[in-house]
């Protein structure tokens, strides 16, 4: 049975520092730690679904430069097939740079580097080891021209999509009726629809309205509430455990690469948000993006 994931999007370099306060325009503060972790929402998610068991290919397009062949080896140690990671010579590899502050909430700025030259012939050009994956998880910092690439592949060769708009952006009909699992957050579901959103009755609506642009799947994650599910099966809430969190920054991702996880095992949706959802809680208790995200023997569903 095919269980294989393929994730495809981004890789940065993270550059953190943490202070307790966010800076004002035009404030300088002295910090008071800095961290370089390897990072990048596509990445991440690559490396949450490999520690939580996944059987996962990365597909992604650093620099010839040291951080690309730091991440490239970071991959690798996890696990990853990272046989289909392209290289452009001609810019520099991704990097964030990431103000985490006292409360553990972030700020974070992405040099897009050579993620945005990404572009829709290298997906075409790698049709032949798409069409082997169970799923496809996709995020939203590769240009979109490439996204619709990738959406055509899968649509024509029945390969279930997982979309993660972040960061957040608008999105027509196009990409939208042709994902299967949509999982914005809540800043992200406002953004796509319009829709502020707070609680079960906010999520609710968001997802109607996202129902209505073609998605038949829309999971919104709610932090610490946990996560909105919006399904032909299965609405409300799952809630999860409350933590005392100390970084945020790749919660989002965790969440997305165990969901992907957890379908690809052929769990039911219900199931595989909750697993997804502790995966998560766990990783804000911890500092980074990739070094965050936890080992299948940490979750207790």
């Amino acid at each position: 049975m095919n269980k294989k994931i393929t994730v495809i999007g981004s890789s940065n370099t993270d550059l953190v520092v943490k202070t307790d306060r966010f800076a004002q325009p035009g404030e300088t503060l002295l910090a008071q730690d800095f961290f370089m972790f390897p990072g990048g929402k596509g990445a991440n998610q690559a490396v949450a679904a490999s520690r939580l068991g996944g059987d996962v290919t990365f597909i992604c397009k650093i620099g010839n430069d040291l951080f690309g062949q730091k991440s490239l080896e970071g991959f690798k140690q996890e696990g990853i097939d990272t046989s289909y990671v392209l290289t452009d010579d001609s810019v520099p590899s991704g990097v964030a740079l990431i103000t985490v502050d006292s409360k553990g909430e972030n700020t974070i700025l992405v040099a897009s580097g050579s993620n945005f030259t990404f572009n829709p012939e290298d997906i075409r050009s790698l049709k032949t080891v798409m069409i082997q994956s169970a799923i496809i998880l996709i995020q939203l910092e590769i240009p979109l021209p490439t996204i619709l690439a990738i959406l055509d592949i899968a649509k024509e060769n029945k390969i279930t999509v997982i979309l993660n708009p972040a960061p957040a952006r608008p999105l027509d009909h196009t990409i939208l009726s042709n994902i299967d699992f949509l999982t914005p957050n809540e800043h992200e579901a406002e953004i796509l629809t319009g829709i502020p959103v707070f609680d079960e009755e906010s999520a609710k609506q968001a997802a109607e309205s996202l129902h209505l642009s073609g998605t038949k799947n829309v999971i919104i994650t709610l932090g610490e509430q946990g996560a909105y599910a919006s399904t032909p099966d299965f609405k409300g809430i799952l809630h999860t455990t409350k933590v005392i969190p100390v970084d945020t920054t790749a919660a989002g991702d965790v969440f997305n690469g165990a969901l992907a996880v957890a379908i690809s095992n052929h769990h039911t949706l219900e199931y595989a948000i909750q697993f997804a959802c502790k995966a998560a809680t766990l990783s804000v208790t911890r500092m980074g993006a990739q070094s965050s995200a936890p080992y299948v023997h940490e979750i207790n569903v």
